[in-house]
């Protein structure tokens, strides 16, 4: 017959699971305190990985309770891999510096520790977004599915410096959680091109070191389909005028990661014209 009795270790722990939550950071004094307070409370340990913030960041962090420790800027894969490597326990909870756990996800993550370490060892879940001047994820607010509780005997970050996305060794799927969290993606529209230029620099020397040049029609084509992927498909079109911006600031980025990759391609000929006109004066 199962033993259908509480677990008394956890019992112990009074509610605190034996989890280690990290956080990748650099300059978010404003909005990493949302994410520490959210998990704080029932995980074993909090770490904050921090990639050289000049701001109070660190200080922010230490204050609330993580464990905090500097490393410097690889990627987003290279650096929630040493985040992996720091903590202490099995299973791990990651979010970013901008999401905060809702009351539900953390029921729901408890329910499953309940009677022993689940079964499956990754899950995904949702990361709902919170714009500006908004408290809380509207209804039918754009999402997007990440990998955030696994467990890294079986599961860990791929090293990819632009996709940090979780896989299990074996190739099986992450089983998706009910709940999710609340992204806090954009402090402006400033903030929002900011983040543009510089992930689509990322992900163009992605593009680059993979020989993908794009073509004309991607150049041309990319940006339409942009948006009306994030319009209609991601459900912009929910948000009113402030949906048909952010489709055109998504479209753009599109269009300057392809720009910036072909930019690459153009550079890399020139260089090697002038080589050869060199070599032949």
């Amino acid at each position: 017959m199962a033993d259908h009795r509480p677990n008394t270790l956890l019992l112990a722990m009074t509610d605190r699971l034996p989890i280690s939550a990290f956080i990748i950071a650099k300059n978010e004094a404003d909005r990493i305190p949302k994410a520490i307070l959210s998990v704080r409370d029932w995980v074993d340990e909090v770490i904050v990985i921090d990639s050289g913030s000049d701001d109070d960041t660190v200080a922010v962090a230490d204050r609330l309770g993580a464990k905090t420790y500097f490393h410097e800027w690889h990627g987003y894969g290279p650096q929630k891999i040493y985040g992996e490597t720091l903590c202490r326990n099995k299973w791990l909870f990651n979010l970013d510096a901008d999401e905060e756990a809702t009351p539900e996800t953390i029921a729901e993550i408890k329910a499953l520790f309940a009677n022993g370490e689940p079964a499956h060892k990754a899950f995904s879940m949702k990361t709902n977004t919170v714009f500006r001047f908004e408290d809380k994820p509207r209804r039918f607010a754009v999402s997007m599915t990440h990998g955030r509780l696994y467990n890294k005997d079986f599961a860990g970050f791929k090293d990819s410096t632009v996709h940090d996305s979780v896989v299990l060794r074996d190739g099986g799927e992450l089983k998706l959680l009910k709940n999710g969290l609340n992204h806090y993606i954009f402090r402006s529209h400033h903030h929002a091109i900011e983040k543009v230029n510089l992930y689509s620099s990322m992900q163009a020397e992605d593009l680059y070191r993979k020989g993908r040049n794009p073509s004309l029609l991607r150049i041309v084509f990319t940006p339409i389909w942009a948006f009306i992927k994030a319009y209609f498909l991601r459900g912009y079109i929910f948000y009113g005028l402030d949906g048909v911006i952010r489709s055109y600031i998504y479209a753009f980025s599109r269009l300057i990661r392809a720009a910036k990759a072909r930019e690459k391609f153009q550079e890399e000929a020139y260089l090697l014209r002038e080589k050869a006109r060199r070599k032949d004066s």
